[in-house]
């Protein structure tokens, strides 16, 4: 059975991912600084026949990552595949995020992507065998408004991925890495997440639920060799139509991004999970979904379709003209 090393595995897509994987039979090194989260994750996965081991790491620290690494290999052998899912953030205008707010958002969003990945290829490279998953964002490529350091770090992950994919293609290694880019996903980073806005923050919709996002990461980990995977007709959407009209999507969004991603309802506290985790304790855990179940998507048919290359070809068509028909709306 392989052994995937998951962080961010104590909610959200990690969580929906490490009980994938956990269906599988794999060995699953779950990581997170939440130890609730991460316990009742480990218990999911051992019930779904798979064999979990805890690490509670902070990864924007790479000796922290590096340890995890160690423990995995020793307890159950070489890494197979290595997921990048941890971030954190902060919803607010870029002025009202303090320098220390943005250096953490960083650190955890972008540089722990880094140091994942390092610690992953130390191993693989050696062994010339293996695969690592960023787990991006159509964020990565559209920017929204409230969200400039998520959509930074995902920028750069994109921009770090790209680089490393060019020097292990010159090497003729056999380790590969991808990415799989989201669309708007129910985790509870909604209700964690720090905040300085008047109403609940949400994602935009159409809101997908986090085991869609699981499935998208566990095909690409199944098939790296392309650049990247589309999660989502949303997030092809999105994607071709901020490459065709980038700046009437500047306008849109200015006139809409910010409602878009709030609810009528009160919100949380405003101090979230950013410096510390929300989910310390056992009864903290709030498992894979957060507080949008009800408007929140199963399946999604853009999922199908890139399981078979003839149909992803017309599928991604067929979201280009319906990203050509949204700017004409848009333009109207």
């Amino acid at each position: 059975m392989p052994t995937v090393v998951i962080t961010g595995a104590s909610a959200g897509i990690g969580r929906a991912t490490a009980r994938l994987y956990g269906r599988r039979g794999a060995d699953v090194v779950l990581v997170a600084r939440g130890k609730g989260g991460l316990e009742a994750a480990a218990d999911e996965v051992a019930a779904l026949g798979g064999r979990p081991l805890v690490q509670t790491a902070d990864v924007s620290d790479p000796a922290q990552v590096e340890a995890v690494a160690e423990a995995a290999e020793k307890e159950f052998g070489p890494i197979d595949v290595w997921i990048n899912c941890a971030f954190s953030s902060v919803f607010a205008p870029f002025e009202e995020i303090t320098p220390e707010e943005y250096k953490r958002i960083t650190e955890v969003t972008y540089l722990g992507f880094v140091n994942g990945t390092r610690a992953a290829l130390k191993r693989m490279l050696p062994r010339d065998r293996g695969t690592i998953v960023q787990v991006g964002s159509a964020l990565g490529e559209r920017s929204i408004p409230l969200q400039s350091g998520y959509c930074g770090a995902k920028h750069a992950v994109n921009g770090f991925t790209s680089a490393l994919r060019v020097e292990l293609l010159h090497r003729g290694s056999n380790v590969h890495v991808t990415v799989a880019q989201m669309p708007a996903v129910n985790t509870p980073q909604f209700d964690w997440v720090r905040d300085r806005l008047s109403r609940h923050p949400m994602p935009v919709p159409p809101i997908y639920q986090p085991e869609v996002a699981a499935r998208g990461v566990a095909y690409a980990a199944d098939h790296p060799r392309r650049k990247q995977y589309y999660v989502g007709a949303t997030t092809v959407a999105t994607i071709w139509a901020n490459r065709l009209a980038p700046a009437l999507l500047d306008r849109y969004l200015a006139r809409t991004g910010f409602d878009s991603q709030q609810t009528d309802s009160v919100p949380p506290s405003g101090l979230g999970n950013l410096f510390e985790p929300a989910d310390r304790e056992r009864a903290d855990d709030q498992g894979a979904h957060g507080s949008f179940d009800e408007v929140s998507h199963a399946r999604s048919w853009q999922e199908i379709l890139v399981r078979h290359p003839a149909a992803t070809v017309l599928g991604t068509g067929a979201a280009v003209l319906g990203a050509v028909s949204a700017i004409r709306r848009l333009a109207s």
